[in-house]
């Protein structure tokens, strides 16, 4: 689907940029008119003016480095190495290739419950070292989490240990753009990373299909929020709010928490989130469609078409398309893996021709939750899914049965929930008003 089109991401400037270009703009034209040009003290025509700029509004973005007291103020400043852990390593052998000794790993490990975790690394993980002038080991480091890392120092012959906070800081920034061939396209001029794309569209694939729905001319505005830490971007934060125009329809969402409560709701309390997904998986395009006297393209005669075939890359994800039980999980001639899910409500779904299987019989599954893979199996001519929307035992077409609604907040939930949305309500409207009003400049 969307992530199968690998296009550039353009540049873009982020409203913190854009307000410390517009003050150093200020700055220098506030100093000119104060210096006239016979003043002594004016600049000649050509001559280089130095003007101290305004601090970040984040902060300098400068290097990872721990707190220090006085006494540990150059060991703080020493550059520290970053190991990246590999298929197949272990501390142990990390340990061995820095050139460290392993006794010296086994008296860290000892230490206490945080270095003992240090053994239990994965791929991808990192471990920083500090060494002494003569290369041998100083100190090391390593994330407890997201906000926090454990720090290993020595000192002489004593080893001793300390957790530190890390600067974690929210900036919260708005985006607005208008489709003329694709979202993904329309979403990367925007600004947009293709994890938050992604966001946008699970917040509203319930009501649109992003394949088969969007149209030129739609339009989509979003608050979101990005995750800095210790001054360095860190990753993508939450959708805060959104809404969709498509096809002349206004959709809106907006993110609410409260105790065991935490989803996207529509302005009257509404969940964003259906009791089902209207298609299970990202795909490509529908091959086939629902029709009960389709000609089968095997077995070459009319046989009912009881589901919808998606097309989709062999191994994509197959999700539940809402809570159940599995009722089959198996493998036949005609429908090759396969897996049945009975809902409430006397509604069951049907997925088939899987290349594997990810779940078991008589397992209790959550909406989107993986349950197999996209494959060719059994009477299939190429990679795709054939999902079935069964209710009362009578077959119905899955993009067009009208799915059951879920309840809408209610009493001191709902009034919660509109006092909140109420302020991120009033910033889409009014970024949609000026981009609306800078189109028709």
């Amino acid at each position: 689907m969307m992530e199968n089109r690998a296009l550039a991401a353009l540049p873009w400037l982020t409203q913190s940029r854009l307000k410390l270009i517009g003050i150093t703009m200020i700055a220098v034209g506030v100093l000119w008119s104060v210096l006239e040009p016979g003043d002594p003290a004016a600049p000649s025509p050509g001559a280089v003016m130095e003007l101290p700029l305004p601090e970040h509004p984040l902060g300098p973005a400068e290097a990872f480095q721990p707190e220090a007291d006085d006494g540990n103020q150059a060991a703080a400043e020493a550059s520290w190495d970053t190991v990246t852990v590999k298929s197949g390593q272990t501390l142990d052998t990390i340990f061995r290739q820095q050139g460290f000794d392993i006794g010296l790993l086994h008296r860290i490990l000892d230490l206490d419950d945080h270095t003992r975790n240090l053994a239990n690394i994965r791929p991808g993980d990192t471990f920083d070292f500090q060494r002494t002038a003569e290369g041998a080991f100083e100190a090391m480091r390593s994330a407890l989490g997201e906000d926090r890392y454990l720090l290993v120092r020595l000192a002489g012959d004593t080893l001793d240990t300390e957790t530190r906070e890390r600067d974690i800081t929210t900036e919260v920034l708005e985006a607005e753009g208008e489709i003329t061939s694709s979202l993904f396209l329309a979403a990367k001029q925007s600004g947009l990373s293709d994890q938050m794309i992604m966001k946008l569209a699970n917040i509203f694939g319930w009501d649109i299909d992003f394949v088969l729905d969007i149209r030129a001319g739609d339009r989509f505005l979003l608050v979101y929020e990005k995750i800095y830490r210790d001054g360095e971007f860190l990753r993508d934060g939450r959708i805060l709010a959104a809404t969709f125009l498509n096809q002349g329809q206004r959709y809106q969402a907006v993110w609410y928490e409260n105790g065991d409560i935490a989803d996207y709701y529509s302005p009257d309390g509404r969940p964003m989130r259906k009791a089902f997904l209207r298609a299970p998986l990202n795909f490509a395009y529908i091959s086939s469609g629902f029709n009960p006297r389709r000609m089968h393209p095997v077995l070459k005669r009319v046989r009912p078409h009881n589901g919808i075939d998606y097309y989709a890359p062999r191994g994509t994800p197959v999700y539940a398309a809402g809570d159940g039980t599995v009722t089959r999980s198996g493998y036949s001639a005609a429908n090759g893996h396969h897996v049945f899910i009975k809902h409430a409500n006397s509604i069951e779904t049907k997925y088939l021709h899987f290349s594997s299987r990810a779940v078991k019989r008589g397992q209790k599954v959550k909406q989107g939750q993986t349950i197999g893979y996209v494959g060719s199996t059994g009477l299939a001519t190429g990679p795709h899914l054939h999902y079935e929307f069964v209710l009362n035992g009578v077959h119905r077409n899955p993009r067009t049965v009208p799915l059951p609604k879920v309840e809408p907040l209610e009493g001191k939930l709902l009034t919660g929930f509109q006092s909140q949305a109420a302020p991120m309500l009033n910033q889409l409207a009014r970024l949609e008003s000026a981009s609306l009003y800078a189109a028709r400049d």
